[in-house]
């Protein structure tokens, strides 16, 4: 276990029903996408009378771009978090050296659709082996997900300890 990342013994806090509020931010998340990509497709077929179809071809690369910018826009932003995370009270933090921006931002999600749609029992028991709680798309991705008000009041504490041992 790396020291600079939190411990589920000397941190209880940080990890306690995060699975759970995983799930239910997922939900919320989801019906964000499904509500702006219902949106999106009633302009593209609105559009797509006007220009011959072309609209209707588009959508298909439209949507996806757009619901990846969702996730680029949150994940990128100061809070680390989408809406579902934030309501949840969780947050996306960086398990190894590089910093949680660029194409971090961007592997997280896709990585975690791909084992969503492959597997995602198993991703979800992988979760439960972990003693971090971290699921396959995180261990791919270098990510860890914590609860963020207890996650404020960890890295104040480690920030402190550094600098009384330096």
């Amino acid at each position: 276990m790396r020291p600079d990342l939190p411990d589920p013994a000397s941190a209880p806090e940080l990890f306690e029903s995060v699975l759970a509020r995983r799930v239910m931010a997922f939900f919320i998340d989801s019906a964000i996408m499904i509500f702006v990509a219902a949106v999106i497709s009633i302009i593209g077929v609105v559009a797509g009378f006007f220009t011959l179809g072309l609209a209707w071809v588009a959508l298909p690369i439209v949507i996806p771009l757009i619901l990846l910018g969702y996730y680029a826009a949150t994940l990128g932003s100061p809070s680390r978090a989408t809406i579902g995370m934030a309501a949840m009270d969780l947050v996306l933090t960086r398990t190894r050296g590089a910093p949680l921006d660029g194409w971090k931002i961007l592997i997280h999600p896709l990585v975690f659709w791909i084992t969503v749609w492959l597997a995602w029992p198993i991703s979800l028991l992988i979760a439960l082996l972990t003693p971090r709680r971290e699921m396959v798309h995180d261990l791919i991705a270098g990510t860890l997900m914590l609860r963020r008000s207890p996650m404020v009041r960890h890295w104040q504490n480690q920030a402190g300890r550094a600098s009384t041992q330096a």
